[in-house]
């Protein structure tokens, strides 16, 4: 393709091979297609041999980040963890190159990506190491991220830092880490509005909620668990069911665990019908022929909980 477009030269063919590869980053993350994460990964490695540290040293750590995003992306999709292995390998040897002092928002990026590998490979195993390195890289991250500099990228990183803190206190006794995870949640919606970034808005609501309804299950009362319900329904302004079928489910799914521990607590059998009604919307996308293992099983188990709790 390269010789086609009459491209020649080491410079020429690897900053060919780059911009190729991340059109199919950025094909295989938008539209699901693996096939074109997988054209990604060995175009980015192709053009790894033009752009070689040596001759290029930035350009190569650019595409070593590249690299190390295409294979996280493939990572989260496939079983296993070789793929996200493999990408939090990737991400260190960009950092030679983009060092904080030479290139301080690039390293944070690349800090920022090498969190997001070791948070789904935390996710994936036991023990609670690989979530504490990405809890680590989160907040290297945002030394550079700041909100005055780059106000999204640090809502960004915010709310990454979040998810891993509260996938660690999920694991964990107490409540200091979700506690942390719900600052860092909340202090993402500073920037993520929803007039701003509605979507993005949504989704931090939507993790938000779940941090505090895990917190409030270990605290007495429903006060916290009334947070989270508030959150969800917050997300649900957003995630519309013509916008984002699956991701609107998700939170419906949520909703209704929040609304039936509230409804325990208190024996209040509005709570429960609230629940009943929330994971019977979520099963109207979380169907058996669309997901048929994971999410509709879980909306549906949580459904069952619901329907026998009185």
């Amino acid at each position: 393709m390269a010789e086609i477009e009459g491209r020649s030269g080491c410079e020429q063919i690897g900053d060919f091979l780059y911009s190729k590869a991340g059109e199919f980053y950025l094909r295989g993350s938008q539209m699901a297609e693996n096939s074109a994460l997988l054209v990604s990964v060995a175009a980015f490695r192709a053009a790894l041999e033009e752009r070689t540290r040596e001759r290029v040293p930035l350009d190569w750590a650019a595409t070593q980040m590249g690299l190390g995003a295409a294979l996280e992306r493939l990572g989260e999709r496939e079983s296993g963890t070789a793929r996200l292995e493999e990408a939090v390998a990737v991400y260190p040897e960009a950092l030679e190159e983009q060092t904080r002092e030479w290139v301080p928002l690039d390293w944070a990026m690349t800090q920022n990506n090498l969190g997001l590998a070791l948070a789904r490979l935390g996710e994936r195993e036991n023990g609670t190491a690989r979530l504490e390195e990405a809890v680590a890289a989160y907040r290297a991250a945002l030394e550079e991220r700041t909100r005055e500099r780059v106000p999204l990228d640090w809502a960004m990183t915010q709310n990454n830092l979040g998810f891993a803190l509260a996938r660690l206190g999920e694991r964990e006794s107490g409540t200091q880490r979700l506690n942390e995870a719900v600052a860092a949640f909340r202090a993402a919606l500073q920037e993520y509005t929803r007039e701003r970034v509605p979507l993005e808005w949504a989704r931090t609501q939507n993790n938000l909620g779940t941090a505090l309804s895990t917190r409030g299950q270990r605290e007495s009362g429903t006060a916290g668990l009334e947070e989270a319900v508030a959150a969800y329904r917050a997300a649900l302004k957003e995630y519309t069911r013509e916008r984002v079928p699956l991701q609107r489910a998700q939170a419906q799914n949520n909703l209704g665990n929040a609304l039936r521990k509230v409804g325990e607590r208190e024996r209040s059998i509005e709570r429960v019908n609230e629940a009943v009604a929330a994971f019977r919307a979520a099963l109207e996308e979380m169907t058996r022929e669309r997901v048929p293992i994971g999410l509709g099983d879980d909306a549906e188990q949580s459904r069952q909980c619901a329907l026998n709790a009185w």
